[in-house]
C-alpha cells in the first residue's frame, strides 16, 4: 500500500507542475507578473516554485515538493494566509478560475462584454 501511495503522490506533484507552468504563462500573456521555477530533490523528486504578483503589492507563492504543498500570500511584505496541503491546492484553483473568468470577459467582443 505505501509504494502505491507515494507513486501517486509523485503523480499529483507532476501534475501540479505542469498546472503552474500553464498558469503562469497565462498570466505572462494577460500582462501579469508570473514565474515558475522548476526544481529538484536529492531523491529524483520534481518540485516548483510559483510566484505571481497580483498587484498593489499582493502576491501569491504557490510551492510544491516532495516534501510538502504550501500557499502563501502576502501584501506589502506582510503575510497574510499561510495554507498548507489540500487548503493549499483549493486556494490556487480558486485564483486560476478568478483569473481564467479575467481571461474569458477579456476575449469577448467589447458590444458583448456591455
Amino acid at each position: 500500500m505505501f509504494p502505491r501511495l507515494a507513486e501517486q503522490y509523485r503523480a499529483l506533484i507532476q501534475d501540479l507542475v505542469l498546472s503552474l507552468q500553464a498558469l503562469a504563462e497565462s498570466m505572462r500573456q494577460q500582462g501579469l507578473v508570473a514565474t515558475c521555477y522548476l526544481c529538484r530533490d536529492d531523491f529524483d523528486g520534481q518540485g516548483a516554485s510559483f510566484v505571481a504578483d497580483l498587484g498593489d503589492g499582493h502576491l501569491v507563492r504557490f510551492l510544491v515538493s516532495n516534501f510538502g504543498i504550501s500557499w502563501v500570500e502576502s501584501r506589502d511584505g506582510h503575510e497574510l494566509v499561510k495554507l498548507e496541503g489540500a487548503d493549499a491546492i483549493q486556494e490556487l484553483h480558486r485564483v486560476a478560475r478568478i483569473l481564467q473568468a479575467g481571461t474569458l470577459v477579456a476575449a469577448l467582443p467589447v458590444a458583448d462584454a456591455a
